[in-house]
């Protein structure tokens, strides 16, 4: 399993409209990439490691494929699509890093919180 992470670094003239990101934007990706994406998140940045410090990063979003190949193969057909809409949700250029997944797994507390919501 792979993760493509898309992360939007913070600066204090970032702007991001999360409702837009995760109501459309996400939306339209899970959409178009079909069954080969597996799992969406969407990360919100808090803060950095330092109390007061601004987080590196606004919003991550991470996308799970069974293989780079699969990822490719959903994605090149929708990127123009899918980087066209950037600008209705933010300011701010994209870093993309593509990940293996070495350990997956959910800490009891939070898989019975996750499978109470479900």
């Amino acid at each position: 399993m792979i993760k493509v992470s898309v992360m939007y670094p913070n600066s204090s003239d970032a702007t991001f409209d999360m409702e837009y990101y995760c109501n459309n934007h996400v939306a339209m990706v899970e959409e178009v990439l079909g069954d080969a994406l597996k799992a969406v998140a969407v990360d919100s940045g808090l803060a950095g490691g330092v109390p007061g410090q601004m987080a590196a990063f606004i919003v991550m979003g991470h996308l799970t494929f069974d293989s780079v190949e699969s990822f490719q193969q959903s994605f090149a057909p929708h990127a123009e699509k899918i980087m066209a809409d950037i600008s209705n949700f933010t300011n701010i250029q994209p870093q993309i890093q593509v990940s293996e997944i070495k350990r997956h797994f959910f800490v009891k507390w939070q898989a019975s919180l996750y499978l109470s919501q479900v």
